[in-house]
């Protein structure tokens, strides 16, 4: 299962019993007329060239894409009797696909999977954790009003996850971390402690997965304790700064860093609020911070050379994003910095070479390829 496609390169046919397909179809009922999936709108259709293929195919289509359509029972019953293993197959090939940045395939495909088990947990799961990577996707490209929106999408899936019965521990688990991205530690120390709860009787399983989790688990709860990290001010400073009311933002987080000077989390929020302001040297010196606390992330150093590009440190911009560069080398942010860089710089040649490599990475970076077109 390779892609889904659009309604309008349906065609819907009536199948008679002496049709050749017919005997390829188990359990039809001829009163039913069939999605017949055509290569695209403006393609022609012969009924004798007529395949199961393209019958799955049609329906698969119909399953994303028209939910609402009253013949959808019988299509989910017809397409397991054609295919046992589809909802495997549809779940392999979406997370096949996510893995290796074909986000748009993918996201067709786990449409699919959900119109044909809407109320199966893991894929409601697996949707959740395919739209919370499309949004780092996003973010690194710049995109962040589509990250803000992947968010919200896997927001939604994750909810829905957390609200089944009987309640799933993985699910939890992969909540946890969507929320701690959030800045929402006190969501995202429930969601762990709710897994503990939920895998307390397999504590001295033989199963490594699970003690690592429960180990990591641990580990973070008491991380968030020690930071005072669900103090309300630190997502208040949070979701002020993401909303674009820096100067709100700005107020909540030095608040707490009154009463929380040692954490570097909060010396990176308040750099962020910083740069957004345009504040340059002071949201150096708060990123500088979170460093020396032990904040010496790949987004640190990126924001760090931010700061020192826009106030004409170039030597220093240039060493951070390697240094970020080294934790993470295939960050596209990062190396189209490294090419935003090179143009301040004035060496269009090395600039064109970093945003190419961007769209090696990720062909559908919109703003490296506008930089690249730019370049003669």
């Amino acid at each position: 299962m390779d892609s889904v496609h659009s309604l309008d390169s349906l065609v819907f046919l009536s199948i008679t019993p002496d049709a050749h397909i017919a005997s390829h179809l188990p359990d039809i009922d001829f009163s039913v007329p069939l999605p017949v999936q055509k290569t695209s709108a403006d393609a022609r259709f012969d009924p004798s060239e007529l395949t199961a293929e393209m019958i799955m195919a049609g329906i698969l289509t119909v399953l994303a894409y028209d939910t609402g359509n009253e013949h959808v029972p019988y299509y989910r019953k017809l397409l397991e009797a054609m295919r046992p293993n589809i909802k495997q197959e549809l779940c392999e090939a979406a997370i096949f696909k996510a893995r290796n940045e074909e986000f748009a395939a993918a996201e067709e495909l786990f449409q699919a999977l959900r119109g044909y088990a809407p109320d199966d947990t893991a894929v409601i799961l697996n949707t959740a954790l395919f739209y919370d990577e499309y949004a780092d996707s996003y973010r690194q490209s710049g995109l962040y009003e589509d990250a803000d929106a992947s968010d919200a999408l896997a927001h939604e899936y994750y909810r829905k996850a957390l609200a089944a019965e009987p309640p799933v521990p993985d699910v939890f688990f992969n909540a946890a971390f969507f929320y701690a991205k959030q800045r929402n530690f006190s969501r995202a120390r429930g969601c762990f402690e709710t897994y503990l709860a939920l895998t307390a009787a397999d504590a001295d399983s033989a199963d490594e997965n699970i003690r690592y989790k429960r180990e990591r688990a641990k580990e973070i709860i008491s991380d968030i304790a020690s930071r005072d990290l669900e103090d309300e001010r630190f997502k208040a400073a949070f979701d002020f700064i993401s909303m674009g009311q820096e100067e709100k933002g700005l107020e909540q987080i030095k608040l707490f860093l009154e009463k929380n000077p040692q954490v570097w989390n909060a010396w990176f929020l308040l750099g962020w609020g910083l740069r957004r302001l345009c504040r340059w040297s002071d949201a150096r010196a708060a990123f500088e911070k979170a460093d020396e606390l032990g904040g010496g992330t790949a987004d640190t150093y990126n924001e760090l050379s931010i700061c020192c590009m826009e106030t004409g440190d170039f030597a220093q911009a240039r060493r951070y994003l390697l240094q970020a560069l080294e934790l993470e080398g295939d960050n596209t942010k990062i190396i189209s910095n490294l090419g935003f860089l090179a143009l301040r710089q004035g060496n269009k040649a090395e600039a064109a070479g970093f945003f190419r490599t961007v769209l090696e990475l990720d062909p559908q970076d919109k703003i490296a390829a506008a930089e690249l077109a730019k370049l003669p």
